[in-house]
């Protein structure tokens, strides 16, 4: 099911080896489409993320925990959206924080276009029928940059992906992330 989506869509920044030159442009122009098409009949999460973003690097174990839980009805991918960020760079941050997520990059910010991500980190659920059902921060961690709570009282994200998994509408669609602006986003 995933193959098409692979070999069109996504770079898998682990799988070649260390002595072979990676690819590290992935051109998601007229692609978004049919990425949401492949994975149709599961749940789709794109997470933004930046190596150089403390509000994303503190999520990780969140996001590891929401991946080991609803791993079996979605497919999770970590969108990189800076293109200024080199592939090593990345392939370090995804060892360094133990990602098992596939990472993806937005180099011309299509799939941050489509589902209207602003910030990372930031999430985006689609529904198993392609449809963006959620778009929005993590939890409520982080009222405003510089201001976290203990814990987060509120799990948008891990929300919107149960009731997705169910087939019906989140109660809550979008929440403002909070976190570093995505560039040159227009």
């Amino acid at each position: 099911m995933l193959r098409p989506l692979v070999a069109i869509l996504l770079t898998f920044l682990f799988h070649s080896p260390p002595t072979v030159a990676r690819q590290t442009v992935v051109d998601l122009r007229d692609s978004v489409n049919s990425m949401l098409a492949e994975g149709r009949g599961k749940v789709l999460v794109f997470v933004f993320v930046r190596t150089d973003c403390p509000i994303s690097n503190r999520y990780a174990p969140v996001l590891h925990e929401i991946q080991k839980q609803f791993g079996q009805a979605a497919i999770f991918r970590l969108v990189f959206p800076d293109k200024n960020e080199p592939a090593d760079k990345i392939r370090k941050y995804l060892r360094e924080y133990g990602y098992e997520i596939p990472a993806i990059r937005d180099l011309d910010h299509a799939l941050a276009k489509r589902t209207m991500a602003k910030v990372t980190p930031e999430a985006a659920v689609f529904n198993a029928q392609g449809e963006l059902v959620y778009h929005g921060r993590i939890d409520n961690l982080y009222e405003r940059i510089g201001q976290a709570r203990r814990a987060a009282t509120t799990h948008e994200l891990a929300d919107a992906i149960e009731a997705a998994s169910k087939g019906v509408t989140p109660r809550v669609t979008s929440v403002d992330g909070v976190g570093c602006f995505i560039a040159d986003l227009e």
